[in-house]
């Protein structure tokens, strides 16, 4: 066959049905198309062009390619080339940036035909492209200027201006992913490398009494099949409780379906996969727990033989919530459940890890590369110094980058193998085995005396963790902790429970715990309202906390509370719209709750133009790098063109997971603290004869108190975020707007910020209408992308975000996190709004799409 592969004429004579996908990217060297879902054809990721069409290059065969013409993002013309990496750069279009090329390519077929573009017509464009991250407001913002510079033919350049804290300074390294040239873990190669596929349990609960590896060893390529006895330390790790293996051996009972069994090491992926299959295993098949309800009750089995299913219970005791609830003038009692929700980031998990003299390097797309060393460490049973873990910035976490994945699996088979050895997840992998946002069920009891103040809450609260604990207890602690919402409610009795089951592990997601809870308090708030005959808006406020309130833990606020301030932001456009839904929301910044806050970092000055910060958070597509550097820029005034950020743990400047809204308020104050001493030196000295200087920053905060502690004062977090968000909805029920007021305390970046509540809404737009993940026995009913729910851009609605800045005590230059707060208001504001349409109340979500009646005035 012969075709055109970016203006040069190529010869191919493999296999007439391999993907093109697989084609430019293992064979050609082309990095730009990415496999999100292969071959499922849901995300565009893969998008190229084809004889000036869009295809998705995953389900292309390479016979269709003979005698045409492919384009990729490295072929394109110079002027479209800038054109779109000025576009998305300036208007915010990339966060992550996995999605991207694809997404470019796609938009460049629609430019070509149509100049002119409407919003519309580039959403509709959009149809078979996903994006998680941005909300697709930025993303045709993008385009629709990428458009006009195209059609004016006009090159210009990225203006990054000062860099400073408060200026739109494109994305850190926006250039290099809106086109794919940025790498990600599975474009990375080094020569000598293997690849791993994982053999998983058939069964989410079987006792394994054999596993066969002979066959699959004799396969031609493979070098080695890796299984329990092969590891040297603890198989069992974890981010709070070490109770989940590396591998299941042979005489025990699997926990759920995305068990591993054995890792097969070849000389190509598809070797690895093709014995991955001829491993034969033989069980005793066992009924799983799949219930959370029945997992809690004395007779049921354990899922971890020797271990209650109770993995923890929290209590939240404040007043007396029985006497101030019989006394109340209204109140409401219902029972709210939330769904377990798939993450669907658009790169699966990917692990590269090679020897390092005694030890290993690990390259991870990790949330935590400091926590990924310490697992991996105790998993080799080698001290952590030998053991570096170098963040690959990944795309797209959400929380569900928290636990490893094939992090111990690469890790391992380098070390003994003492070759580079790679795991790259397909979708299918990644759903089975990645932990899911908790559903939970939350019995809310709500009251108010009879002029409409709040009175007191009494919850019941479960919450399923599936097989390992994950960081399952703290969400459910957070979800008591957040259980009043952003009110000020004086009686309080919560009682939290999370329970181990068969299912699929469910972990961190954006909300931890807090959107689920604000779902149950908002309408039973709301409920209260009609009961009373309350207005809306004005409950809300009138209830709201203040500085010096108390939330649901018993902490004192004592500053930069900014919830009305929020409300009052959307007042005008609630009163006047004729069908819609409130919802107000608060997250903490940090996880608190008895545990350090803490960052360090190090800056070097490495010449006259370049100087490097050195930290330990991940960047995902939220923008933490650009945070330090114009944190860095604010601080010192340094040229951002010459700040590179590099995050290793060799760098020995550590952090914790990336998680909890707290790595800019973090790193922030860290960078802040290690400016001081470089600030005074740049007073009598360049940075040419600073060259070699290191200047190192930490901030910690170690006073918040555990849950039931007895303190003096009680200090649960040390930030909070606010917010409010109003769900505007038409004439046929259908969401017409969201407004979203936001207090993010001093906005860093208003592009950034823009974005990262855009594309919360779209997150907690899925929440409330259309994503679930079912299951069947323990087993998903589906592991396809495009059966998950997640929004295209034809079916969102307008966005307004505002941005609120009232200023915290403690944050750098007064920020709040803005990471998870986006998408705490939006699920209940949804229900709020259809209940002002419908007349019919909301307890479970999703909320299922159907034609909606008026309700009759």
């Amino acid at each position: 066959m012969r075709f055109l592969l970016n203006g040069v004429e190529t010869n191919y004579t493999g296999d007439p049905e391999q993907s093109l996908l697989n084609y430019l990217r293992e064979e050609a060297g082309i990095i730009s198309p990415k496999d999100g879902c292969a071959p499922q054809a849901a995300c565009g990721c893969c998008a190229v062009e084809l004889n000036k069409r869009t295809v998705l290059s995953c389900v292309t065969p390479m016979r269709k390619v003979d005698g045409g013409t492919v384009i990729t993002t490295e072929g394109m013309e110079e002027l479209e080339k800038n054109a779109f990496v000025t576009a998305f750069a300036e208007k915010g279009g990339v966060q992550c940036g996995f999605c991207i090329p694809g997404i470019v390519m796609r938009a460049r077929t629609l430019v070509a035909k149509n100049p002119h573009p409407s919003r519309e017509e580039i959403a509709k464009a959009l149809t078979n492209h996903l994006c998680r991250c941005t909300g697709y407001v930025k993303i045709i913002d993008s385009i629709e200027y990428a458009a006009e510079l195209i059609r004016e033919r006009r090159f210009t350049k990225i203006d990054r201006d000062s860099g400073k804290v408060g200026t739109r300074m494109p994305k850190y390294e926006a250039e290099a992913l809106v086109l794919g040239q940025r790498p990600y873990v599975c474009d990375y190669k080094i020569p000598g490398m293997l690849h791993g596929a994982l053999r998983y349990s058939d069964y989410p609960k079987a006792r394994v009494l054999r596993i066969n590896t002979e066959t699959a060893a004799g396969v031609p390529g493979v070098q080695r099949i890796l299984t329990a006895e092969d590891v040297p330390g603890e198989r069992r790790v974890g981010l709070i409780v070490n109770d989940w293996p590396l591998f299941i051996a042979a005489g025990e009972t699997t926990h759920y379906i995305g068990d591993v069994l054995a890792l097969v090491v070849a000389d190509d992926e598809e070797t690895a996969r093709k014995a991955a299959k001829m491993i034969e295993v033989e069980y005793e098949v066992l009924q799983p727990v799949t219930d959370m309800h029945e997992a809690v009750k004395p007779d049921s089995p354990q899922v971890h033989p020797g271990r209650s299913n109770v993995l923890e219970q929290c209590v939240v005791n404040r007043g007396n919530a029985d006497n101030a609830l019989e006394n109340s003038a209204y109140v409401v009692q219902h029972t709210y459940k939330t769904q377990t929700v798939e993450h669907g980031y658009m790169e699966p998990e990917a692990c590269l890890s090679q020897p390092d003299g005694d030890g290993v390097t690990v390259f991870s797309q990790s949330q935590g590369v400091y926590e990924d060393r310490r697992q991996i460490a105790s998993l080799l049973g080698l001290p952590e110094k030998l053991v570096n873990v170098q963040l690959v910035p990944n795309g797209g976490g959400f929380g569900g980058k928290e636990d490893m994945s094939v992090q111990g699996h690469t890790a391992l088979a380098a070390f003994l193998l003492q070759r580079p050895v790679k795991v790259v997840l397909n979708r299918e992998e990644s759903i089975r085995m990645h932990p899911k946002r908790h559903p939970i069920e939350l019995n809310f009891t709500l009251g108010c005396d009879e002029r409409g103040k709040l009175t007191a809450l009494k919850a019941c609260i479960i919450g399923d963790t599936g097989a390992y604990a994950s960081v399952g207890m703290k969400v459910l602690e957070r979800a008591a902790g957040h259980s009043t919402g952003a009110y000020r409610v004086p009686n309080v009795d919560v009682i939290s429970t999370t329970v181990y089951t068969n299912n699929i592990p469910n972990g961190a997601m954006r909300g931890f715990g807090a959107n689920q809870a604000n779902f149950a308090m908002e309408c039973a708030l709301d409920e209260l309202c009609e009961k009373g005959g309350f207005d809306r808006w004005q409950f809300r406020f009138d209830n709201a906390l203040s500085e010096g309130d108390m939330t649901a833990t018993g902490q004192v606020l004592k500053g930069g509370v900014g919830v009305r301030e929020t409300l009052l932001a959307v007042k005008d456009e609630f009163k006047s719209a004729g069908y819609a839904g409130l919802a107000c929301g608060i997250k903490n910044t940090g996880i608190g709750n008895g545990m350090n806050d803490e960052s360090t970092v190090k800056i070097s000055i490495d010449g006259a133009k370049r100087v490097t910060i050195h930290h330990g958070w991940c960047e995902m597509g939220q923008g933490i790098h650009t945070m330090a550097v114009q944190t860095l820029c604010e601080e010192t005034g340094i040229d951002p063109a010459m700040v590179q950020v590099e995050v290793s743990t060799r760098d020995e400047a550590p952090a914790g997971m990336t998680t909890a809204s707290r790595a800019t308020s973090l790193l922030g104050n860290a960078i802040i603290n290690a400016c001081r001493q470089l600030k005074s030196d740049l007073q009598n000295s360049s940075l040419e004869q600073l060259t070699g200087r290191t200047y190192s920053g930490a901030w910690v905060c170690d006073w918040t108190t555990k849950p039931g502690e007895e303190a003096d004062e009680i200090v649960t977090h040390y930030s909070y975020s606010y917010a409010t968000q109003l769900v505007i909805l038409d004439d046929d029920g259908k969401i017409k707007k969201v407004v979203a007021a936001h207090d993010a305390g001093r906005i860093m970046n208003p592009t950034l910020f823009e974005g990262q509540i855009e594309g919360s809404v779209h997150m907690g737009l899925g929440y409330a209408l259309s994503e679930k993940l079912e299951y069947e026995n323990g087993v998903p009913k589906s592991y396809r992308l495009r059966d998950c729910g997640i929004l295209r851009a034809g079916e969102m609605p307008e966005i307004k975000v505002i941005g609120v800045e009232v200023k915290d005590p403690l944050g750098p230059y007064g920020a709040k996190g803005v990471g998870e707060i986006g998408l705490v208001p939006t699920a209940p504001a949804v229900a709020n709004a259809l209940w002002k349409y419908e007349g019919k109340r909301i307890f479970e979500l999703p909320i299922k799409n159907k034609e909606r009646k008026r309700k009759s005035k």
